[in-house]
């Protein structure tokens, strides 16, 4: 399933929860440098949604903060909880 998700570098701490403009707020304590948030925020992502990381592929938004991921394995129903609906 194909995901659009908001990152937000730099937390306090690594969670993912809520929404923003329609995607999955992401958060992570790693800064937006050589793509360390990025990566951060695929393993993040992986993990909310129980599935390998290498089941988490970025699809668009490499240097952007709202980016598009495919989560092989992903279901609505924990994409449904994450968003908190």
């Amino acid at each position: 399933m194909r995901v659009a998700i908001r990152v937000r570098p730099g937390a306090g701490r690594t969670a993912v929860g809520g929404e923003h403009d329609g995607a999955l707020v992401v958060r992570v304590s790693a800064r937006a440098v050589d793509g360390k948030a990025t990566e951060a925020a695929l393993a993040a992502v992986a993990d909310a949604f129980g599935v390998r990381r290498s089941a988490v592929t970025l699809v668009t938004g490499a240097t952007s903060r709202t980016k598009v991921v495919e989560v092989d394995g992903g279901t609505d129903t924990a994409l449904r909880a994450l968003v908190g609906t």
